[in-house]
């Protein structure tokens, strides 16, 4: 099943909203708030690729107080 972790930045103060939210997308696998350069790492999956790009284009991305995000997609 294809999948990607997205790890993300966000604005001060807006990570827990941010997990919240992310918890509630369609696709959403685990979400993480951790310490370092990031600040949430979220687990996306879904039956097709374009679906998976999809959620991170046009949901993840577009969240209240996101500020940058980086995918990696994980390798059949």
């Amino acid at each position: 099943m294809p999948q990607a972790f997205v790890l993300m930045n966000a604005e001060l103060g807006s990570e827990e909203s941010i997990v919240t939210e992310l918890n509630k997308l369609e696709g959403v696998r685990e979400v993480y708030q951790v310490y370092g350069v990031y600040d949430i790492v979220a687990q996306v999956e879904a039956d097709t690729m374009e679906k998976v790009k999809e959620t991170i284009t046009w949901k993840l991305r577009k969240l209240n107080g996101v500020k940058s995000t980086l995918t990696m997609i994980v390798m059949d």
